[in-house]
């Protein structure tokens, strides 16, 4: 796939550090000129100079200032996003909507940004980098995984309106994934379930799949390049599932 994407503008959300540097990376390896979207900007300006890309700080949480924005992209992944662990009667009612604007309503809008571009060139891609946590419920978890579901559907939405034009949308699925989202997130189940880190790792993170090991970001990363390869026309509307087995189960 070497120079796959050549010519190609890809814009990748959350993309200064874990699953988004990884994606980052891969798609200007193949060629992209990739735009690196984060609120971190000095992560974001670090990640650009390292591929060759350009920076765009930007807080996708203020969905307000986005909904007359338009961006100029062939590629779109949507990736950014966060967690918070709490039981429902608990969860702060405005961290729920915090986590649903960054993980839903924003790709929602980025897609609405750069659809119409896409629409007049005949060609796009578009994918989410959503969660098993799309297919499957975990407790304490009651935003991310409302987030993630939607997320499916609003991905399957447009894999219809955009297929006449050119343009795929697919959601990769990954377990837990090797980042500091996740890494983070261990101490939180910890005191959660009231377990050391370790054993959280083996009996709560990972009970469930089959590949006892985390995910890690260029497993990911492929996946997505190959959703965004010239060889996935007819690859819309579907989920491309790394969850070492969890789903399978």
């Amino acid at each position: 796939m070497t120079g796959a994407l050549a010519g190609r503008r890809a814009l990748v959300t959350g993309a200064a550090s874990g699953i988004g540097a990884a994606v980052a990376t891969r798609l200007a390896g193949l060629g992209a000129h990739v735009v690196v979207c984060d609120v971190d900007a000095d992560g974001a300006e670090r990640m650009a100079r390292q591929i060759g890309g350009e920076a765009l700080p930007l807080d996708l949480s203020d969905t307000k200032s986005l909904g007359d924005k338009r961006f100029d992209a062939d590629i779109l992944v949507n990736n950014a996003g966060v967690q918070h662990v709490s039981p429902v009667e608990e969860f702060a009612p405005e961290r729920f909507a915090f986590m649903l604007r960054l993980m839903l309503e924003a790709p929602f809008l980025l897609s609405r940004a750069v659809l119409p571009g896409m629409y007049e060139r005949g060609w796009g891609r578009i994918v989410h980098v959503a969660s098993v946590h799309g297919l499957r419920a975990s407790a304490y978890k009651s935003a991310y995984v409302s987030a993630k579901h939607g997320l499916l559907g609003l991905s399957k939405v447009i894999a219809l309106e955009g297929a006449a034009k050119g343009v795929t949308s697919n959601c990769v699925c990954p377990g837990y994934v090797r980042t500091p989202l996740v890494e983070n997130q261990l101490a939180d189940q910890a005191k959660a379930h009231g377990l050391s880190v370790d054993d959280v790792l083996a009996e709560v993170l990972l009970a469930k799949t089959a590949v006892k090991r985390l995910i890690e970001p260029a497993e990911v990363a492929g996946a997505v390049a190959y959703l965004c390869s010239p060889e996935t026309n007819s690859v819309t509307g579907t989920e491309m599932v790394l969850d070492g087995g969890w789903s399978a189960s």
